[in-house]
């Protein structure tokens, strides 16, 4: 099973992003407060499209109440623009836990400690890191075409 986490996510269009692009996967959306918008709003839905109600999504109070279920989910992988280990070197396991932070300042460096910390990498200095839904569709795709799913 292929997870993918959004640590209190702030743009609600790129939430809804991650929610197609795990229901096209078939994955498991997770989603760790707090919340930088209501579910509820149209932004969310609308970035879903009309598959939003079909995602398979999970939402989390707090970091530490998912903590708790993360060891019987995969293996965890995080995501930062300051790693240097990029993800096309990592291999996979066939339970994989992609774990992605806010879109201002990604993962607080706590939670990088606790899992193999991979990067995209990006040519030059042009821009510090890529849009949140555009980097977890890349990584999620990285796991599929390893297990051809």
């Amino acid at each position: 099973m292929l997870h993918r986490v959004l640590v209190e996510p702030e743009i609600a269009w790129n939430t809804g992003n991650a929610g197609r692009t795990a229901l096209a996967l078939g994955a498991e959306l997770h989603l760790v407060g707090p919340l930088g918008f209501s579910l509820d709003e149209k932004r969310v839905r609308r970035a879903g499209l009309d598959y939003w109600e079909r995602v398979k999504l999970r939402t989390w109070p707090s970091w530490d109440a998912f903590a708790e279920v993360l060891p019987r989910l995969g293996e965890p992988f995080c995501f930062s623009a300051r790693a240097t280990q990029p993800y096309w070197s990592a291999k996979f396991p066939e339970d994989t836990v992609l774990i992605f932070g806010k879109e201002s300042v990604g993962l607080p460096p706590s939670l990088l400690s606790g899992c193999t910390t991979l990067c995209i990498p990006i040519q030059g200095d042009a821009i510090r890191s890529l849009n949140l839904s555009t980097a977890v569709a890349v990584a999620a795709y990285e796991v599929a075409r390893q297990h051809r799913r």
